[in-house]
């Protein structure tokens, strides 16, 4: 097992040192994961047109549609780019008195995350909490920054061999930003169990390309992972003012391992009878050293504050990547709809620690000064609720 983990690495850090002139990135296929979504679609718009009901206001001929970051032309890369910029350019309406540290309304997304970490993680909510949390970030997109698109999604298994490389990280204007520039650091213990810690990458530093090379980062982190001197946790439980750059160490190591499409398909495919595996072994089983691809797609750029589980949406691909987190979520529950659009799992506390209750449909989703509460049973479906989207 060791030895393939080490043969499956070395063959793709072959590929990265390859001849830097001659070059050419190329993307992965990600078709067995594309067809469970084209299939689960049209058992989507079967059901819809068995459930209908006069006056329903959302349906799949009048829902929005979230597009994969790739599939967007220049000009929708950079109105959303744009966007992002502009929420952190507007002044938090977080209390002062909570939030120190905020300096921006997209400080208060961030904080509202590191408030409520330890309870929206390996819970019941995880998939609800963070499903309403990418709507409302896009809701404030749209209102308060005058975006005019949606939220794109990252499929993770296009880079997954070469992510350093990809449209998403090669640092152009229409990326996302590039990696970090390299700065000496150990090793990443990505996993609270210490289990397989990611090599030290190519990165480590400040990100100095893309559209968010020169952004401040303002909170956090609480719980740092990128192993160097000066990343340390940040003042009131990472609520305090802490300006200072976004660090990347961009890992093929990770992505290569946990997060390509056999990876996604797999875990669609292999799950399906209850929604607790599929949580379950989507966020990764840390007693057994396995990310999953949830923590897979927040290692893959880790650094700080992404490789922080409470201050992550720092780093602005993290909407990327838990609108991936929803349209999986999405295709798993389009496979069987009458099965698992209502399933609910797990309790209400990180990992059931410490021991609590069973999560409920009628538990409350809190997303603090962001948006007001909503009910778990109003979040199990993209065209029902507050929402009116799908994915292509």
């Amino acid at each position: 097992m060791l030895f393939s983990t080490v043969s499956r690495w070395a063959s793709t850090a072959a590929v990265l040192v390859g001849t830097a002139t001659a070059y050419t990135y190329t993307p992965a296929s990600t078709a067995q994961t594309d067809r469970l979504a084209a299939q689960g679609l049209v058992n989507l718009y079967n059901y819809e047109q068995q459930h209908y009901t006069r006056g329903q206001s959302c349906q799949i001929s009048n829902g929005y549609v979230r597009q994969e970051w790739t599939n967007l032309t220049s000009t929708q890369k950079t109105a959303f780019t744009d966007a992002v910029l502009c929420l952190m350019e507007k002044p938090s309406i977080s209390p002062k008195s909570e939030v120190p540290g905020a300096r921006s309304r997209y400080d208060d997304f961030v904080a509202t995350h590191i408030n409520q970490t330890l309870t929206i993680h390996g819970t019941a909510n995880f998939l609800f909490w963070h499903r309403y949390y990418v709507y409302t970030f896009e809701k404030a997109l749209r209102n308060e920054c005058g975006y005019d698109g949606y939220v794109p999604y990252w499929n993770w298994g296009k880079s997954a061999f070469d992510p350093i490389n990809s449209p998403y990280f090669d640092g152009t204007a229409g990326s996302m930003s590039g990696n970090g520039v390299y700065e000496k650091h150990n090793a990443t213990n990505a996993l609270p169990t210490g289990l397989n810690p990611v090599p030290p990458g190519p990165g480590g530093g400040c990100v100095t390309t893309g559209p968010f090379k020169n952004i401040s980062i303002n909170l956090g982190p609480v719980a740092p992972t990128l192993a160097e001197p000066e990343v340390v946790p940040g003042p009131n439980m990472g609520l305090g003012y802490n300006p200072r750059c976004m660090k990347r160490d961009i890992s093929p190591w990770v992505s290569s391992q946990w997060n390509t499409d056999a990876d996604t398909f797999n875990l669609i495919q292999n799950n399906g009878s209850n929604i607790y595996w599929f949580q379950t072994i989507m966020q990764g089983l840390f007693d057994q050293g396995f990310y999953g691809v949830h923590t897979g797609g927040h290692f893959t750029f880790g650094g700080d504050p992404g490789g922080d589980i409470f201050s992550s949406p720092g780093d602005p691909m993290f909407w990327l990547h838990h609108a991936q987190i929803d349209r999986v979520w999405w295709i798993w529950q389009n496979q069987n709809i009458a099965a698992r659009l209502d399933q609910v799992s797990s309790t209400i506390t990180i990992n059931n620690q410490p021991p609590s209750r069973n999560g409920t449909l009628q538990d409350t989703v809190n997303l603090g000064v962001n948006a007001p509460p909503m009910a778990m049973s109003n979040l199990v479906s993209t065209i029902a609720g507050p929402f009116c989207y799908i994915y292509i």
